[in-house]
């Protein structure tokens, strides 16, 4: 169908709740259909059509009723959907034919009969539109083309438009007759003298969603730019232009969130290619996308470049290849090569150009994440690679997920912006003080995880998959957590996630005491609290929860004990509170009960074991997701390094003896000890007076504490030093003590 054509057909449409300029807005079906052909060349005007539309739900509203006049029991007897259109196609084909016409362009009084109604319920049924549809004349801003000074296009109405050209308004029984035989006695008008109009302004529908990366030096209106809440986690971004079909979505315009862990969070950034989308595009706040209701809310430019934009020309040599589906491969082994995925993902389903359509996410340091894109031409290999989820490669599951261009640009910018512990200066093997409630637990209480006890020393996570045999479809993703000794080798205990408590209970009952390979496994259903409590090294038995050690970097070193805990520090402790990812049980420590957390201390044989646990845990940082370790090449230091960490005498504390502390807040991310140290020049502070904190992920947390030879010393570098810059950054100083 041509886009510019010599006739129009005018179009209405209504539908089984709101109507007018709420139409669409509450998810009801279209129940009436009413049209009529105009000759823009000719000017004649061809038959008009009503025709009844059955929908699946035969409920009326009570404005409905009222503003159509329409009943049920007409409904009842009129034709759906896909039967309607067709007659309506076939209606308006002998029309034209018989005025000697190829093509047409439906011309309708606002956009919603055409992007809120008929492609969002199209799109639920999965029914195919004509082309019209996707090409339409809006009459009001053809009027407004025409007439300027009746207001903008959208408060017009079709009787002040009437009105301004001198039409008086007309008066008929049958909803859908006036307004369709009204907007023909416009159109006529508009095409006589003194207007002589020429209809060209055509409103466009786009067919599919367009897949692109977005650069972060982009401008972006915060005007066209909204947040979706409440998507299924397995969303793409095909899903979600699907919810908005009927809205033009920009070029790249979805951007997927992912929470802490790197998983989706039922979130999405969505931009529109214009104000006037993303207002209608707030007008489906509360639609079902399934069994779904979304929530739609403003949003702004900024915070979809924070998502969505990218700096890397890697990623944008990747996603440069346009129309292609991305699909995202979690938990590789570290030393997967190309070669190692291709062969994964088989002759059934080609990647883009071989190699250079994978692309693996690395730290900056270069290091494997586990985590890898692939790019496939067409929508057939993508699910021939899906296939493959949770297929075996090496020794780990593989989980695929499809993806989107925002997603590779949003992972991308979070590992590389992630501080490793390799990078940072080596950690000070110093004191540690307790805090009374570790602050990352959970208190739920629900029972849907199980520890598996007494497993063979060799066991890996598929031979726990077959020991659960048809238990293990109902495991959570990246659910099963081996538990490491300090040595990172098998400890023989396991600690599985599932779906639900009863999944939970069953596995329990129907694998307790099962043989794997020579011996025989206990199982216990337990809490996600008891978990976590075990995972930080804890211990777990019948008779209850023994608190695990402490693990926290210190604040001062041991000859400040003797001061009283500052209230000023205890925001401080808990940002430095760090979950190792290994655990073994430890006997157990009777719980400290105190108003105030109290501050206790290592004994100095515990230090090289501090120091190993400091350096192995870098596998929780964000967004890789937590993969459950099954060998030592999991963790930074090399067990050479930790056997010799173990063997070597306990070294000394690293901070000076004695002092003042200072606190400093607002320090620039890649701040190193060198920068603080210029930062106080002249103030004798040494380098391992210096302590960085860094907060749950690894990542610094823009604060420092600094011990000072005296506490003079301390309050003249706070008056002196207070709010002077550092990088550009100003930094605030606090005495501690």
């Amino acid at each position: 169908m041509a886009s510019h054509s010599d006739t129009l057909v005018v179009f209405f449409g209504a539908t089984a709740g709101a109507n007018g300029g709420k139409l669409g807005s509450d998810e009801r079906e279209i129940i009436l259909l009413v049209w009529q052909i105009v000759d823009l060349h000719e000017k004649k005007v061809g038959k008009l059509h009503r025709c009844l539309v059955k929908p699946d739900s035969l409920e009326l509203t009570d404005q409905c009723k009222e503003e159509t006049g329409l009943t049920w029991e007409e409904l009842c007897k009129a034709e759906p959907l896909d039967g309607a259109l067709q007659q309506f196609q076939q209606s308006v084909s002998s029309e034209l034919k018989a005025l000697g016409r190829s093509s047409y362009t439906l011309c309708v009084d606002g956009p919603l009969i055409v992007r809120q109604a008929f492609h969002p319920e199209a799109s639920k049924k999965n029914l195919l539109l004509p082309d019209c549809f996707y090409s339409f004349v809006d009459l009001k801003k053809e009027f407004q083309k025409c007439c300027p000074n009746d207001g903008p296009a959208k408060d017009l109405t079709l009787s002040s438009m009437l009105e301004y050209v001198g039409i008086p308004a007309l008066v008929e029984q049958v909803v859908g007759v006036q307004e369709v035989r009204s907007m023909v006695l416009l159109i006529l008008c508009l095409l006589s003298e003194p207007y002589n109009h020429k209809f060209t302004c055509y409103e466009t529908v786009k067919y599919k969603f367009e897949s692109g990366a977005c650069s972060k030096t982009e401008a972006v209106d915060s005007e066209t730019v909204i947040r979706a809440r409440g998507l299924p986690w397995q969303s793409s971004d095909q899903d979600i232009a699907r919810f908005f079909k009927g809205i033009n979505i920009a070029k790249g315009g979805v951007a997927l969130c992912l929470n802490a862990q790197g998983r989706r969070n039922g979130e999405a950034l969505v931009r529109f290619v214009s104000p006037e989308h993303r207002d209608l595009a707030l007008e489906r706040h509360k639609h079902h996308m399934g069994s779904r209701y979304i929530e739609v809310y403003k949003a702004t430019g900024e915070e979809f470049l924070k998502i969505a934009g990218g700096t890397s020309n890697e990623v944008a040599q990747f996603l440069s290849k346009e129309n292609q589906v991305i699909i995202r491969m979690r938990g590789l082994p570290f030393t997967a090569t190309p070669e190692n995925v291709l062969g994964f993902l088989g002759p059934e389903s080609p990647v883009t150009d071989g190699s250079e359509g994978l692309l693996f996410v690395k730290y900056p340091d270069g290091r494997p994440t586990g985590d890898a894109f692939v790019l496939f031409a067409c929508e057939e290999y993508a699910q021939n690679a899906l296939k493959k989820h949770k297929h075996i490669l090496g020794k780990r599951y593989i989980e695929l997920f499809r993806s989107t261009a925002a997603e590779v640009q949003q992972v991308l910018n979070r590992y590389m912006s992630t501080p490793l512990i390799s990078t940072l200066p080596p950690p000070p093997i110093v004191s540690m003080p307790v805090l009374a409630t570790p602050p990352f637990l959970t208190s739920s209480s629900c029972r849907d995880c199980v520890r598996l006890r007494g497993l063979p020393y060799t066991a890996a996570i598929e031979d726990i998959l077959e020991f659960m045999g048809e238990h293990a479809i109902d495991i959570k993703p990246h659910g099963v957590h081996m538990v490491l000794n300090q040595q990172g080798r098998p400890s023989g205990d396991a600690f599985i996630q599932m779906k639900s408590s009863d999944r939970a209970f069953m596995l329990a009952q129907k694998c307790h005491k099962k043989m794997m390979k020579d011996r025989y496994v206990e199982v216990f259903q337990c809490s996600a609290e008891e978990m976590s409590f075990v995972l930080m090294g804890g211990t777990l038995n019948r008779s209850g929860l023994s608190p695990p050690p402490c693990k926290l970097p210190c604040l001062s070193p041991p000859a400040y004990a003797a001061y009283p805990a500052s209230a000023a520090l205890l925001p401080a402790e808990a940002a430095l509170y760090q979950p190792p990812l290994l655990a073994t049980p430890r006997a157990p420590q009777p719980p400290t009960h105190s108003a105030a957390p109290a501050l206790a201390f290592y004994p100095p044989q515990s230090h090289a074991q501090l120091y190993m646990n400091m350096n192995m845990n870098y596998t929780a940082y964000y967004p890789s997701p937590p993969v459950s370790p099954s060998t030592v090449s999991y963790f930074a230091a090399p067990p050479g390094a930790m056997t010799a960490a173990v063997a070597a005498p306990p070294a000394p504390p690293m901070l000076p003896q004695h002092g003042a502390l200072v606190r400093m807040q607002g320090l620039p991310y890649n701040t190193g000890v060198k920068d603080i140290l210029s930062f106080f020049q002249g103030y004798q502070v040494l380098p391992d007076a210096v302590l960085l904190l860094y907060n749950f992920s690894g990542q610094c947390s823009g604060e420092a504490l600094v011990t000072f030879p005296s506490e003079e010393a301390a309050r003249r570098a706070v008056a002196e030093r207070s709010n002077h810059p550092l990088s550009g950054h100003p930094i605030h100083l606090a005495c501690c003590s």
